[in-house]
């Protein structure tokens, strides 16, 4: 199973409003040009990242623009902007009703839990160690 591509869209639009934003009106559109993917995709993840407080929209044909200094943004918020985890806020979902009767079944949690509670964890650290900042200055040592 893969995790969905919303993060490393929202990643892209995030890094192209920084580079472009305060110079050119970045509607979904010419968004979506730039990210490879319909304009309604766009207009998905903008809404999810306006509601985590990293944009601004303005509607119709207004455009999108940062709310945020690329220094106060990490991965780790985008990818919380963008990628439900449900209820649980856990990365990793669970069969619901393994069998008590079975060996394995009423071990399962016991077996895994822990296991899979550190690589959430070792994967949302290292998400905050990087800035959307840290992205540009990269951006900027491939031109």
């Amino acid at each position: 199973m893969q995790i969905s591509s919303r993060f490393t869209i929202a990643s892209h639009i995030l890094t192209l409003l920084a580079l472009e934003g305060q110079t050119e009106k970045l509607t979904s559109q010419a968004i979506a040009g730039s990210v490879g993917v319909n304009p309604v995709v766009v207009r998905n993840i903008l809404g999810q990242l306006k509601q985590a407080g990293l944009v601004h929209v303005a509607r119709g044909v207004g455009g999108a623009t940062l709310a945020k200094d690329v220094r106060d943004v990490t991965l780790l918020d985008i990818y919380q902007a963008v990628e439900s985890l449900g209820q649980s806020g856990q990365l990793f979902g669970f069969h619901e009703q393994p069998n008590p009767a079975c060996q394995v079944g009423k071990n399962i949690h016991h077996l895994l839990d822990d296991e899979l509670e550190r690589a959430q964890a070792a994967l949302e650290n290292e998400l905050a160690q990087t800035k959307l900042s840290d992205l540009l200055e990269k951006m900027d040592s491939l031109s």
